[in-house]
């Protein structure tokens, strides 16, 4: 059958980038670095073998369709408040990061707050 063909490939496809996420979060300098390696290649790998999971047992697809949403919705909010969550807590960057966007924002923001009162 065709679609256990897929669904074969998909989970092989979804064991990669786990395989990729892991050696990121192995050889990335700093948090943010990893965490950004570890999310994208996780949700990416986690929805490719989830929904391949999903099409070669097709009775499991809705189930797997809605445990494909909630990842999709879930792990990229949490990496963002964990980051930030980082950035505030002052865990400095890697000594090769050159630009901090957030810190300005911030700066730019308490300087506009305090310019408002």
């Amino acid at each position: 059958m065709i679609y256990k063909v897929i669904g074969e490939v998909l989970i092989f496809i979804g064991s990669l980038f786990l395989l990729l996420a892991s050696i990121g979060i192995i050889r990335m300098p700093d948090v943010y670095n990893r965490m950004q390696a570890g999310t994208k290649a996780t949700t990416l790998g986690a929805l490719s073998i989830i929904m391949g999971v999903g099409i070669y047992h097709p009775q499991y697809f809705f189930k797997t369709l809605i445990i494909s949403l909630f990842i999709l919705l879930t792990n990229p909010v949490s990496s963002h408040s964990l980051a930030r969550a980082s950035h505030n807590f002052g865990i400095p960057l890697t000594k090769g990061s050159v630009l901090d966007r957030y810190a300005e924002d911030k700066e730019k923001g308490f300087k506009e707050e305090e310019n408002d009162s």
